[in-house]
C-alpha cells in the first residue's frame, strides 16, 4: 500500500509538472539576467534528424521551466553554503562585489583589436595632424581575490601593437571602491581623478566643479541577477554643472542627427539603469560645449565605461565624438568624423578587449 502511494504521488507530481510546463505563459525575457530566453526549436524533418531539435528544445526548457528564478537561487546558495563552491557559473562573490571571471588572456582577441586600431589610424589619423593615444581600463577582478588576466602582460602587448599611441597608465588612480557593487562599471562620482589623469596627458583643463545627484532607485547591476544570490544594492551618483546642461548631445545611430541625453532620465528608469550615461550604447555620438575654453575636440573609440567618463572631460573640449566600433564598421568613419587636428584617444576595459570579436 506504501509503494502504491509513493507511486501516485510521483506520478500526480510529473503530471503536474508537464501540465505546468505545457500550459503556462512562457516568459521571453529574463530581468534578472537581463537576456532573452530561448524560444521552441523550429520543428523540420530536418531539425529532428540532425539534432538541431533536440540541442534547441533543450536549451528552450532549461529557459523556461517552472520556478526557475527560485530554483537557480537555490543553486547558488547549496553551491557557497553546502559545496563551498567559490563560483556559480563563473560569477564570484568576494564581500559585497559581485564579478564574473575573465580569464585567461586571448591573444587572438587582442590581435583583433590591434588590427582595428591599426586599421582606424592608417585611414583617418595619419597626416592629419592628430594626437594619439592609447589608455586601458582595468576591470574590478584586477583588485579581487580571484582567477584574473595577466594585466601586466596585456597592457605592454596592447603598447607594443600600438607605437603610434601615447600610453595613459590610469591604474595607479582607480581602487575597488570606484566600481560597483554588482556591475562591472566604475563609479562616475569617484573617477574625476581617472578624467584628470587623461586630461592632463591630453594638455586639457578641465577643472570644475560639480554637485551630485542620486536616482531615487536601488542600482542592482548585471551581476546582480545572473549571481542568483542575496546582494547589496548601489546607488547611482551622477555629476552636474551648468557647463554640462548647457551641453547639446547628438546621436547619429539612424545615420542622421537626433537629440541625445547627457542624462536619459528614462533609461535611468530601465532595465539597465547605467544606460542613463549619454544614452546608453550608441555607435557615434557628439558632445558639442558651447562654453570652452578653447576651441579643441576629441575623439574617443570607446566602450561603455566612456559614457560615465566622457561628461568630465567635456570642461576642456569644445567637441567631444565617441564611437563604438561594436555598432559602426571602421570603413565607414570618413563619412561622419572630422579627424584633422583633433585628439583621438583609444580608452578600452579590459574585458572588451580580451574579447574583440565584436570589433567591425
Amino acid at each position: 500500500m506504501k509503494d502504491r502511494i509513493t507511486c501516485f504521488a510521483l506520478a500526480l507530481c510529473l503530471l503536474c509538472g508537464s501540465l505546468l510546463c505545457l500550459f503556462r505563459e512562457k516568459p521571453d525575457f529574463s530581468e534578472s539576467e537581463r537576456r532573452v530566453l530561448a524560444k521552441f526549436p523550429e520543428t523540420t524533418a530536418q531539425s529532428f534528424f540532425s539534432g538541431d531539435f533536440a540541442d534547441g528544445f533543450e536549451e528552450y526548457a532549461t529557459d523556461t521551466f517552472p520556478f526557475r528564478e527560485y530554483l537557480r537561487s537555490v543553486k547558488a546558495h547549496v553551491s557557497r553554503a553546502v559545496f563551498n563552491l567559490s563560483d556559480n557559473n563563473g560569477i564570484f562573490k568576494e564581500n559585497a562585489h559581485i564579478t564574473k571571471l575573465d580569464y585567461p588572456l586571448n591573444m587572438p582577441m587582442l590581435d583583433h583589436a590591434a588590427e582595428r586600431f591599426d586599421f582606424i589610424n592608417r585611414t583617418y589619423l595619419e597626416g592629419k595632424n592628430t594626437r594619439v593615444f592609447l589608455s586601458i581600463i582595468p576591470d574590478k577582478n584586477y583588485f579581487l581575490d580571484v582567477l584574473k588576466l595577466d594585466y601586466e602582460k596585456l597592457c605592454s602587448y596592447m603598447r607594443e601593437k600600438m607605437p603610434y599611441a601615447s600610453y595613459i597608465d590610469i591604474f595607479p588612480k582607480l581602487e575597488l571602491e570606484h566600481y560597483y557593487l554588482t556591475d562591472s562599471h566604475w563609479r562616475q562620482n569617484r573617477i574625476y581623478p581617472v578624467a584628470e589623469t587623461i586630461a592632463n596627458a591630453l594638455g586639457a583643463d578641465i577643472s570644475a566643479t560639480y554637485s551630485e545627484s542620486f536616482l531615487p532607485d536601488p542600482f542592482y547591476g548585471v551581476y546582480a541577477g545572473q549571481s542568483a544570490l542575496k546582494v547589496m544594492p548601489d546607488s547611482i551618483i551622477y555629476l552636474e554643472n551648468d557647463t554640462l546642461s548647457s551641453c547639446t548631445v547628438t546621436s547619429f545611430d539612424t545615420g542622421k542627427p537626433e537629440k541625445a541625453e547627457m542624462y536619459d532620465m528614462e533609461k535611468a528608469k530601465g532595465r539597465d539603469p547605467y544606460e542613463m550615461f549619454l544614452s546608453g550604447g550608441s555607435s557615434l555620438l557628439t558632445i558639442e560645449n558651447p562654453n570652452a575654453k578653447e576651441k579643441r575636440e576629441l575623439v574617443i573609440f570607446r566602450d561603455s565605461f566612456a559614457s560615465s567618463l566622457a561628461p568630465l572631460l567635456v570642461p576642456g573640449y569644445s567637441k567631444i565624438t565617441l564611437v563604438d566600433i561594436r555598432y559602426i564598421q571602421s570603413a565607414m568613419l570618413g563619412n561622419f568624423v572630422d579627424f584633422e587636428n583633433a585628439d583621438v584617444l583609444f580608452l578600452y576595459s579590459t574585458s572588451m578587449l580580451n574579447a574583440s570579436l565584436a570589433f567591425k
